[in-house]
């Protein structure tokens, strides 16, 4: 795991964030989620600076497509906003399963 990844994952493990459980590196088919919340089928992706590569982002917007084929939603986040603005990103986490789950924390 990145730096970034190691961060988030210290705060959403164990269900730390308002109870919800993610695992990390979860397959998905054929791709690997950074973390991953079955209850409320979102994947949370941490990016560093190659996924601003022309290639990479078709290839994750081609991977995102198909997540939401399967009804999964993505959430994406810079390597640099989870080392910076971690409480911003576990606040929008958190928003995004409460919608996602539409359940009351």
């Amino acid at each position: 795991m990145t730096d970034a990844e190691t961060i988030l994952w210290q705060q959403l493990r164990n269900r730390k964030l308002a109870g919800f459980k993610f695992r990390r590196q979860q397959p998905i088919e054929h791709y690997i989620a950074d973390f991953f919340c079955f209850e409320c089928r979102l994947v949370v992706e941490v990016d560093g600076a190659y996924h601003d590569e022309p290639d990479q982002k078709a290839y994750d917007e081609a991977r995102t497509m198909r997540l939401k084929e399967l009804n999964i939603s993505v959430i994406r986040f810079s390597n640099h906003d989870v080392m910076q603005n971690t409480e911003q990103v576990l606040e929008e986490i958190q928003r995004r399963l409460i919608s996602t789950c539409k359940q009351e924390v």
